[in-house]
């Protein structure tokens, strides 16, 4: 399918809009602070070649067909460990595939609230195995985040693990206003620091302005070092935009974000993309490159703008990163679910696109972009129905989780 069939609203460049009017209800974000280069804590930047020689040049040479791996209870996240996949149930029960099936590796379900939006909602391996981490709500329906560690298993990543509940340590704490736009999904990212992104706090356009606001993290995609700082359960990476509080908390890492359902970093490029759901008409796609920070000091620009339309007309309107792809609420969908760059090896058309899907809308779109910019986009696959996440394996292949309960491979056809 075509990029003009898919009622495309493609916004030429993702770069940074100038529009200004308006006045601003809360403090805006100061410039962010020039970045540092600190070791081991920088994202890195693309590879030579990846641009010119991983994307695909043709999606209509793309043919796919969904594998079913599995049927769970409202599955919401999948991520791997080794060649072990995980798979985490909303209701808040996480369980490792194996040959001899699914075996329960960590249950919260005793402390978490399922009703709606809420539930266990991201899930993620420290980058050398030893931790499991979660986000969730909690009864009262405020987001946290979780460590545990796992079984030893002698360094052997090909055994599946299970989380000590005895070793659980609280990491994040956030209260919710209301019950929806929770975000709640977790990414180690490339330079091994764990993202966390938060919706605006809910209702409906933002009520509070918070997405805006440099002094809350709803709205926000964090970044932290989940180890200890003294009485601080994580440290503050120093060359974060707001490492020392000066204007916005440190913690945050880009800001004017609804509900980032489902974010991800090319595991090749480092690129960051972000799926974020819109409020009335809007669903965006956004992609910052590496080289561009990979949402280092970035404004998407919610609420002051639904995608490249503007808003909320008393938020100032900022400097903001616009998105590479958006589509309006119709056949195209409603509730955008963000999804991965496909780097596996058994879809060799398929390298170097991005997939994603639309909770109200079956079927899964491929975007292709070179250097910043969309060159290509179309559907390639009519299936699942109630798309609301991706994953991948060791290896790179993705799969695809339905609500329904239904985790697939995509294999090609």
């Amino acid at each position: 399918m075509s990029i003009a069939s898919l009622a495309l609203v493609a916004v030429g460049s993702s770069g940074c809009s100038g529009a200004s009017g308006g006045r601003s209800a809360t403090p805006t974000f100061p410039p962010p602070a020039a970045a540092t280069t600190v070791t081991g804590t920088t994202v890195p930047p693309p590879t030579s070649d990846a641009a010119t020689t991983t994307a695909p040049t043709n999606l209509d040479d793309v043919r796919l067909r969904l594998t079913e791996i599995g049927r769970f209870d409202e599955p919401v996240a999948l991520v791997h460990r080794g060649t072990t996949l995980y798979v985490a149930e909303k209701a808040g029960l996480v369980l490792s595939l194996g040959p001899d099936g699914a075996r329960e590796a960590l249950d919260i379900t005793d402390r978490t609230s399922s009703n709606g939006e809420q539930g266990l909602l991201g899930l993620a391996f420290s980058p050398d195995g030893t931790h499991l981490y979660v986000s969730y709500t909690d009864d009262d329906g405020d987001s946290r985040v979780d460590e545990y560690a796992v079984a030893a298993t002698g360094g052997d990543r090909s055994k599946a693990v299970v989380a000590e509940p005895a070793s659980r340590r609280q990491v994040l704490a956030l209260d919710q206003p209301y019950p929806n736009h929770n975000g709640g999904h977790i990414v180690f990212g490339p330079d091994g620091m764990l993202y966390v992104g938060f919706g605006d706090g809910g209702s409906g356009g933002d009520p509070q302005r918070r997405g805006q606001d440099p002094r809350t993290w709803l709205g926000k995609l964090l970044r932290i070092d989940p180890h200890p700082d003294g009485d601080q359960p994580y440290t503050v990476p120093p060359d974060n935009p707001y490492a020392d509080g000066s204007g916005a908390l440190p913690e945050i890492w880009s800001a004017g974000l609804r509900n980032p359902w489902r974010f991800s970093f090319d595991a090749e490029t480092g690129d960051l993309w972000v799926g974020d759901v819109g409020q009335n008409a809007i669903e965006e796609i956004d992609l910052v490159p590496a080289a561009e920070g990979a949402g280092r000091g970035t404004n998407f620009g919610w609420s002051a703008f639904e995608g490249s339309t503007r808003f909320n007309a008393d938020q100032g309107a900022p400097d903001h990163w616009l998105p590479i792809y958006e589509y309006r609420h119709g056949d195209s969908g409603c509730s955008v679910t963000g999804g991965v760059v496909y780097r596996g090896a058994t879809i060799p058309a398929l390298r170097g696109a991005y997939l994603f899907g639309d909770y109200c809308a079956s079927g899964i779109t491929a975007l292709v972009a070179d250097g910043g910019q969309l060159v290509d986009a179309a559907q390639v696959a009519d299936e699942p129905a109630k798309v609301v996440s991706f994953g991948t394996d060791a290896e790179g292949e993705v799969y695809v989780l339905s609500l329904d309960g239904s985790v697939y491979r995509l294999d090609p056809a």
